[in-house]
């Protein structure tokens, strides 16, 4: 019994020491169970990606069978690593999210032209990226950069240097093959890619193995085995190392240690080092891209093929990419019809050989050309706030971000310390050269001039490898040879013919100029003399003036008060700063209003014929020299806030106080100007500049000093209207413009809602000789009934709104209690449409009504001034040149006299006679005839002079008096006169004339 007992008791004991055996084995097929569902549901949602994606991206040419057939086979941190890379590769920059999200990697991508280089080659110079030639070696692809060549052995992988100049597009080739690599459609039989940064590496200041480099970035890849170094497994990967220029690397043995192992930890220069020498994962291959001046960094022993991104080397290539660009608007088919007409526009302007052409050799300025016409043409309400000024910041700092030059690349030197800014460099030698051209009106430079002003004064070792690190890398981009004839050239320049460079894009000239002059770079030597004197001599008084506080209290002697003039000097400095801040808002006044532009074509128009060329006759120019319009407008641009965000990441800093000074400088300048008469053109130029420059205070200030705004014969776009209404839009509530005119502007119904916050601004509105159809009432008719809006007087003559658009525009009169001028001649009003008119008028403040040239017949007519007669305020009504008979015309005449002594006479302007004596407005009848005919119908308007001729002979005949006889004759002169210019075809053209 004690045994069974026994027995039990050791049962038991068992039993209760497997229960946490048990539960551990439970957690262990638990955790084995959501591991397995964790992966089947990894797989599941990238199939599903897989399937969904070809759907979204049909132009990626995504394989998915690919996927779905290598799946189960591939680990799942790769496909982990493809995910993540897929969607970190695609993100967007912020340069190209001001497009209204429109852009794409798989859409707008275009392959650039790769040649492949041998050693010899790419060790010598290279030639200019903007020199257009048939190129000798091969054309290659990504791929093919990867079949085995003669010298390739078993067992080691490729290293493969791609090289180009600044914007060729070696970072869009990158992403391009690293999307392509997740999608399976390249370079697929690599299972692992690794892309690096080599920027990113040269900040590391810790020693780091090869392993720890790539989970540090890549945590889970955190001990892959294709990484172990074990076998010959790293022949599945491939290494991407972008940027090479931005790290040191040595290859001397004696300065860098060999080492083959992955999980020794070394300084990432070695670790690069290392994997390009092949001690470390021979098997592995590796992509390296770098700038030209860093092509001897690596040794050629370490390379096993070059190759050459040489950009767009031919107008098809351009033109493809244009098209990728320009057609992936929103899919409204007006918009894509006016992008394939701006395409073809630019493709013939290509093929021209321009200056364009020869920069668009560079896929970085065909993405300036496509963002300018995509500011030009596709600018609305609806997109983010853009601006030509940012365009070309946003342009600099995709190619030129964060990027130095000096000693000490690759090391943990704080860059302030030891680095100085590119795009500073740039400014203080291209700027200069900019700012002199602009200065004396040259847009071509010589090679001694070139010598002159970059690198004209370099003394040291430092400085010297600074300017050939610039000239290999940087001058390319900026400069081109000139490839079309100047005819603005100095005679000695050409008498010697020889060989001219100009910028790349003309207004980068003007861009470059205007950052050297607002960071101050032009200043005289006593000016950076007197800045050097007044910092030493504050940083010393702040020390003396402690000194002689201490002093003063044992020594209380009234000497010390001499020390206290060091602080005159530093407030010296200041007047003088600000008397420099006041001569660059002054230079900018006088650059906006110079004489010989005034009647040039409008900055944005010149903006648009330096991209797409002048399609027919060439515009008048009435500048002797070269216009350089856009620079006073891009000095007022970069001191917008977001610009000068973006140029402090280029190390290129605008104090706000600098800001201060020059807007308050410039408030007064440019009120003097506007003080007196400024031709249309140049008040375009003066809105767009203070819409580059976004400053709501200042804008508001100069718009205080202008009554009117006359735009006329000004070809509006949808830029131009959104950049006149977001002006006014600045100015308060209560702040109205005497007269807007936008006459013979081209205006259409679109233009007309984005001008919409304008004519809330406005009293007398011109919008004559338009294109504005029955549709636009509907918008007019609202305005008139808007209760902010105060419209006083609207003029629509020449505009097709036909009668059923007079119908609707006549539906605000009984509501609106502000309009007292309407003039609808020649509208298509017709007799209906005056009898509409004529019911409507009543308890309306109307004081003037024009109708004339309306094919209004008689009844219509008497209908409408019997109307006028009865209105409390109607004073004057035109019905000329309206098919009306002698005995309507003298009815009209009889019903506006009044019905009393007392009451009142309503001008009926129906002729150039009234009855048998001379009409009181003979003179403003034949004003407008002159005015308009060239727009009119030739044949309807000789008829009526005729018809005023008979009535003036007949009138003339009654008189007994020659006095009156006389001047009869005078008037049928005055008729005859413009008939004859009328069938010679010699009439002005028509300039809106306001009635």
């Amino acid at each position: 019994m004690q045994l069974l007992t026994t027995r039990r008791v050791k049962r038991d004991m068992q039993v209760n020491r497997s229960l946490p055996d048990i539960k551990r084995q439970q957690n262990r097929r638990m955790a084995s169970l959501h591991r397995q569902l964790s992966q089947l549901l990894g797989v599941w949602r990238w199939k599903r990606m897989v399937e969904v994606r070809p759907a979204l991206h049909p132009a990626a040419g995504f394989q998915c069978t690919t996927f779905c057939s290598t799946t189960a086979s591939e680990p799942e941190p790769i496909e982990i690593h493809k995910r993540k890379l897929f969607l970190w590769f695609s993100h967007l920059p912020q340069e190209e999210k001001q497009f209204g999200g429109y852009f794409s990697p798989e859409t707008m991508h275009v392959d650039p032209l790769i040649l492949e280089r041998k050693a010899e080659e790419s060790a010598g110079l290279v030639s200019s990226p903007l020199q257009t030639q048939t190129p000798s070696s091969p054309s290659v692809s990504v791929e093919q950069l990867f079949e085995p060549t003669e010298a390739w052995s078993e067992g080691r992988g490729l290293n493969v240097l791609l090289y180009g100049a600044v914007g060729t597009g070696k970072s869009t080739v990158v992403r391009k093959l690293v999307l392509d690599w997740c999608a399976g459609t390249t370079l697929s039989h690599f299972k692992l890619l690794i892309p690096f940064s080599c920027e990113d590496l040269s900040q590391l200041s810790k020693v780091s193995s090869l392993r720890d480099l790539v989970s540090r970035k890549y945590l889970h890849l955190r001990k892959h085995p294709l990484l172990s170094g074990e076998g010959n497994q790293a022949k599945d990967v491939l290494f991407l190392f972008n940027g090479m220029e931005k790290m040191k690397l040595d290859f001397r043995i004696g300065a860098t240690e060999l080492c083959s192992d992955p999980n020794e930890p070394l300084p990432p220069g070695v670790v690069v080092v290392n994997l390009l020498r092949k001690y470390l994962l021979p098997e592995a291959s590796i992509v390296v891209t770098t700038r030209l001046s860093a092509l001897d960094r690596i040794p050629q022993k370490y390379v096993s093929r070059y190759a050459q991104i040489c950009g767009f080397n031919d107008p098809d290539r351009q033109r493809a990419y244009f098209t990728s660009r320009l057609l992936q608007q929103s899919g409204e088919t007006a918009r894509n019809h006016e992008a394939q007409t701006l395409i073809e526009l630019l493709y013939i302007n290509l093929q021209r050989e321009s200056q364009l052409a020869a920069a668009c050799f560079l896929p970085s300025y065909c993405w300036l050309t496509c963002a300018t016409l995509h500011f030009l043409h596709f600018t609305d309400t609806k997109a983010p706030i853009r601006t030509l000024t940012g365009i070309y910041t946003s342009f600099l700092r995709l190619n030129f971000g964060g990027e130095v030059l000096g000693k000490g690349t690759g090391t943990s030197v704080p860059s302030q310390e030891l680095h100085s800014s590119l795009m500073l460099y740039v400014v203080r030698t291209l700027g200069k050269l900019a700012f002199d051209g602009v200065t004396y009106k040259r847009r071509s430079f010589s090679e001694k001039e070139l010598e002159q002003w970059i690198g004209g004064k370099t003394k040291t070792d430092e400085e010297l490898r600074q300017l050939a690190v610039f000239r290999t890398d940087v001058l390319d981009f900026f400069l081109a040879p000139c490839v079309e004839t100047d005819k603005h050239l100095p005679e000695e320049a050409s008498e010697n013919d020889e060989r001219r460079y100009v910028f790349a894009v003309p207004a980068m000239q003007e861009y470059l100029a205007a950052l050297y002059v607002v960071l101050g770079e032009n200043k005289s030597a006593l000016e950076k003399l007197t800045r050097q004197v007044s910092v030493a001599i504050g940083q010393a008084s702040e020390d003396v003036n402690a000194l002689v506080t201490i002093l003063s209290k044992f020594i209380p002697l009234r000497i010390f008060a001499v020390f206290n003039l060091l602080k005159l000097f530093p407030k010296l400095y200041m007047k003088i700063s600000s008397s420099n801040k006041g001569s660059i808002a002054r230079t900018m006044a006088a650059e906006m209003f110079r004489t010989e532009d005034s009647y040039n074509e409008d900055v944005l128009d010149q903006v648009e014929q330096s991209l797409l060329g002048v399609q027919g006759p060439q515009p008048q120019q009435y500048t002797e020299g070269q216009s350089f319009e856009l620079y006073p407008i891009f000095m007022g641009g970069l001191l917008h806030y977001g610009n000068r965000v973006l140029l402090q990441q280029l190390g290129c800093s605008i104090q706000s106080n600098t800001v201060v000074q020059i807007t308050r400088a410039l408030r007064k300048y440019l009120v003097r100007e506007l003080s007196k008469p400024q031709p249309p053109e140049e008040l375009m130029d003066l809105l767009v500049l203070l819409y580059e420059f976004q400053n709501p205070r200042l804008t508001a200030e100069v718009l205080a000093s202008i009554r009117s705004i006359r735009l006329s014969n000004i070809r509006m776009t949808s830029l131009k209207c959104f950049v006149l209404s977001s002006v006014l839009s600045c100015a308060p509530a209560r702040y109205h413009l005497q007269e807007l005119d936008l006459s013979s502007c081209l205006l259409t119904h679109d233009m007309l809602q984005l001008l919409w916050p304008a004519f809330r601004h406005t009293h007398n509105l011109n919008l004559q000789f338009n294109s504005l159809g029955p549709e636009s009432c509907i918008l007019l008719r609202d305005l008139l009934l808007d209760p902010k809006s105060s419209i006083r007087s609207l003029q629509l003559c020449d505009n097709p709104l036909l009668e059923s658009g007079a119908l609707t525009l006549l539906e605000a009169l009984p509501e609106n209690q502000s309009l007292a001028h309407l003039s609808l001649m020649h509208t298509g009003l017709g007799d209906q449409g005056a009898l509409e008119l004529a019911q409507r008028l009543q308890n309306h403040p109307l004081q003037e009504l024009n109708v004339a040239y309306n094919n209004i017949g008689d009844n219509a007519a008497l209908a409408l001034v019997d109307a006028c007669r009865e209105h409390p305020s109607i004073h004057t009504v035109h019905l000329y040149l309206n098919p009306l008979s002698d005995v309507g015309k003298q009815s009209l005449y009889v019903r506006g006299g009044p019905k009393s002594r007392s009451g009142r006479r309503v001008r009926v302007l129906a002729s150039v006679t009234e009855g048998s004596d001379l009409s009181e407005d003979w003179h403003p009848i034949l004003s407008v005839i002159r005015e308009n005919a060239s727009s009119w119908d030739r044949e309807r308007v000789k008829q009526q002079l005729k018809v005023f001729l008979r009535d003036l002979e007949w009138g003339r005949q009654q008189q007994q008096s020659l006095w009156k006889r006389l001047h009869f004759r005078r008037v049928e002169k005055g008729v005859r006169q413009t008939l004859r210019m009328l069938e010679k075809d010699a009439l002005p053209p028509s300039t809106g004339y306001s009635k």
